[in-house]
């Protein structure tokens, strides 16, 4: 295989975690009796420019299908993330009636109902049906495509340029990410600037975080790899900004490199040597995240066993990609984990794919009282453990695989007068 970017040949692998099907394939209970797809998980590193990749199966279609079930607006930390980026953007960019503001990866409209409750004219581009009906339903305009140089030089003949283009953890899911980039550049109004948040791979590799690994994530990305990429486009970083989302992202600010230049921040210069100090354009930087994933794996299910030996009760919170590629990874089934809970309705009464543990909704917590609660997206556990705080009344734990196997304490609820 040949890097997305930079075409060279890709020998140093990363992490192998076995065959698994799309993480968002969640299956109907018809579909239980039919056979399941999976891709081999395999993750490869480009000596050339750093750019970490899996290897090529499936191709975006397959992944992002038009009843995509993931849907941002039902977490909210994330709204309420979404709401101070749209503040900050407008005050320090001085949007107004007159700018135009797009979105890329518009999902269901939890970060443009901010931008149109301040009037500010504004379009999402979203390839996923489900989702970008969603968004119309609040209003919003959708062009309901993949973003490349195709579309944008539409859109930029019909008119629509941006003065702000976010591309909030999107960056990660294309398969061409030249082709991506360039038609965000040509989609950028003279002056224009777009911002792309995703999570950080140093981060990633520190803190262990290989759950992120799933085939929707073509890439897993630095501030190294992503500078060239953007420069290949015509792109020039002038600031970025981490960010606690995700478990450690980045947010980059980008502008046309050949138009007038903003002063640059000297963000971009830290980080970068940051990731050079750390090893990351070195083999031995990638070279030990194998047997940290393997033990992590090896933990959760001896776990998971000696709770089903000891009679406790497990289910799970949360049916995110995340928790997909934990659970397979660990061939954890429903006599295991019997169910998951979510508290987006468009997958209770559905089933994770491989693993097939039934999702369901919260109140089945409260009927059935389970001993343990596993949190399966670990960067919403401050969330999740203030929402469940009312398991203590029965004895209620939750605990959490990765980075590693731990308790997290409950948000004790806040005393009136």
């Amino acid at each position: 295989m040949k890097c997305r970017h930079c075409r060279a040949e890709l020998t140093l692998p990363f992490l192998d975690l076995g065959a698994a099907p799309p993480v968002n394939a969640l299956l109907s209970e018809a579909a239980l009796r039919a056979p399941e797809v999976s891709y081999p998980l395999r993750v490869l590193v480009c000596e050339s420019c750093w750019l970490v990749q899996t290897e090529d199966y499936a191709g975006a279609a397959e992944l992002f299908s038009a009843d995509y079930p993931y849907f941002s607006s039902y977490s909210s930390s994330w709204l309420r993330h979404s709401e101070r980026y749209v503040e900050a953007m407008t005050a320090r960019f001085g949007l107004g009636a007159d700018s135009l503001v797009v979105e890329v990866a518009a999902n269901d409209g939890y970060l443009l109902q901010y931008v149109r409750a301040r009037g500010i004219p504004c379009y999402g581009i979203e390839p996923t049906t489900a989702t970008a009906r969603a968004a119309r339903a609040r209003g919003l305009e959708i062009v309901e495509a993949f973003l490349g140089l195709a579309l944008a030089r539409e859109l930029a003949a019909a008119g629509r340029r941006a003065d702000l283009l976010v591309a909030n953890n999107v960056l990660a899911h294309v398969p061409d990410p030249n082709d991506f980039v360039a038609g965000i550049a040509l989609l950028l109004r003279p002056g224009g600037v777009a911002t792309f948040e995703f999570p950080h791979l140093l981060r990633l590799v520190q803190e262990n975080q290989f759950d992120t690994v799933y085939h929707e994530h073509f890439s897993y990305l630095s501030m190294t790899a992503v500078e060239r990429i953007f420069a290949a486009a015509g792109l020039r970083l002038f600031d970025v900004e981490e960010l606690p989302t995700h478990g450690g992202s980045l947010r980059v600010f980008a502008e046309s490199a050949a138009g007038p230049s903003r002063p640059a921040s000297g963000n971009v210069a830290a980080l970068l040597r940051r990731e050079q100090e750390a090893g990351l354009c070195g083999r031995a930087f990638y070279q030990g995240m194998q047997g940290r994933a393997e033990k992590v794996k090896n933990d959760f299910l001896a776990w998971l066993l000696e709770a089903r030996r000891a009679g406790r009760t497990v289910a799970g919170y949360g049916a995110a990609a995340k928790g997909v590629t934990l659970l397979n990874f660990a061939g954890a089934g429903p006599d295991l984990l019997p169910y998951v809970v979510d508290a987006n309705p468009a997958k209770q009464g559905l089933y994770l794919p491989g693993c097939r543990i039934p999702v369901v909704a919260e109140e089945r917590l409260r009927a059935q009282r389970p001993d343990w609660i596993v949190v399966l997206p670990w960067n919403l556990t401050e969330e999740i453990a203030a929402q469940l705080q009312y398991i203590g009344a029965w004895g209620g734990r939750l605990v959490r695989a990765v980075p590693a196997l731990q308790e997290v304490a409950l948000e004790q609820p806040r005393q009136t007068a």
